[in-house]
């Protein structure tokens, strides 16, 4: 035990450790070292080095990327029709949703409460339509036919009439307004029967596109996020969700307030007793949708066809929709919007504007919801970041 003690190496013995940390000079502190990476060969050869930007190179880039815009540009021309009705059934369904989230917790399974929401909707425009078409076909044949008459009335007028002596223009336009000149004008039967078949595809392509992505709708928003960069996902999904839920209360409002304008119109109608008072009540809550103007065009389509019934109750049509207007504009469309979206008079009427400049009716409906949109990723995140430099 004394023997394993001694042979024991003392630490004055013990070998000495060697410092192994790289020495760093002072004067070598501060720069900078470039690390070269080498990547691992692929299977499929080291990769070449990159070619030389010469001026050929970089004009053939240049040319094929106008050739891809070019092509890009005439293929959604190509599909715009189409384009627009997928748009149009997304609208509905970012509208719709919420009625389908409400259903949902109250215990309906989502497959229930979609085909219940689509299923009402279905019922609403097919009611619209069996309202519409009928004296809408009526008028129209009446009109047709009653066209010469309405000719030959002008010529009671003396300044027409020496017109008419002159050029004979009521004589060519009397023998343009027969009947069967007029339906050749409108592209015959076969032109009829095309122009409601294209009518009745859109819509039911509208019906069953939104129908899917109402069905869809959690799975495709979740998709959508999943394509944002991780660290700024959380911050892009509470501004989606916030655009999306101020479109559905905007669709709501809008709907609420159409149907306020369709149901006044229609009591007021059957008190003066006007012709087809559904039909002309649900052409004024169509026709409200439309941000703006679409109140004053549904109320001189109403008076016009007053004033054919009688100078009364034309008179009485535009009292009543002047005042209505008045009502709706500062009583029923501030009350409802204010909950939905806040976006000042000026900013509607411009973006309404520009809607139906660049998609027509399309354009004027989706015109305020988009404007809301931009006002809020405005306030939140280009504001905060101007702020911030």
């Amino acid at each position: 035990m004394q023997d394993e003690v001694q042979d024991a190496p003392s630490p004055a013995d013990a070998p000495e450790t060697t410092d192994i940390s790289p020495a760093v000079a002072p004067e070598t502190v501060g720069i900078e070292v470039d690390v070269v990476v080498v990547e691992p060969e692929s299977r499929f050869g080291k990769p070449g080095p990159p070619m030389r930007r010469s001026p050929l190179i970089i004009g053939f880039t240049a040319g094929l990327g106008l050739l891809l815009a070019y092509s890009t540009y005439l293929a959604v021309q190509n599909v715009r029709s189409i384009l627009i009705l997928i748009f149009i059934a997304m609208f509905l369904a970012i509208g719709l949703n919420p009625a389908v989230v409400r259903l949902t917790k109250w215990g309906l399974p989502r497959g229930l409460a979609v085909a219940g929401v689509g299923l009402g909707a279905m019922l609403v425009l097919c009611g619209g339509i069996v309202a519409l078409i009928p004296p809408l076909v009526q008028q129209s044949n009446e009109l047709v036919d009653n066209l010469p008459q309405y000719i030959d009335n002008l010529r009671r007028n003396d300044q027409l009439n020496h017109l008419n002596e002159q050029y004979h223009l009521l004589d060519q336009l009397k023998n343009v307004a027969t009947p069967g000149n007029v339906t050749k004008a409108l592209g015959g039967v076969w032109g009829g029967v095309q122009v409601a078949f294209s009518a009745l595809f859109n819509i039911l392509t509208v019906i069953i596109l939104t129908v899917y992505f109402m069905a869809a709708f959690d799975r495709l928003k979740e998709g959508g996020y999943r394509l944002v960069p991780a660290t700024r996902r959380e911050r892009v999904r509470l501004l989606g969700d916030e655009i999306l839920a101020k479109v559905g209360a905007y669709l709501g409002g809008a709907l609420a307030i159409a149907v306020v304008a369709g149901l006044s119109s229609f009591v007021f109608l059957l008190i003066i007793g006007v012709a087809y008072p559904y039909a002309l009540a649900v052409l004024v809550a169509i026709t409200d949708l439309i941000p703006q103007i679409g109140a004053t065009l549904g109320a001189v389509v109403v008076s016009i066809v007053g004033f054919a019934t009688s100078i009364q109750a034309g008179i009485a049509c535009v009292v009543f929709f002047v005042l209505y207007q008045q009502v709706e504009n500062y009583a029923i469309y501030p009350t409802v919007m204010r909950r939905a979206v806040k976006v000042s008079d000026l900013a509607a009427i411009l973006s309404v504007l520009l809607g139906v400049a660049l998609l027509g009716v399309v354009g004027a409906l989706i015109a305020i919801p988009v404007v809301a949109a931009v006002q809020l990723l405005v306030r939140e995140v280009v504001i905060p970041r101007q702020n911030n430099r």
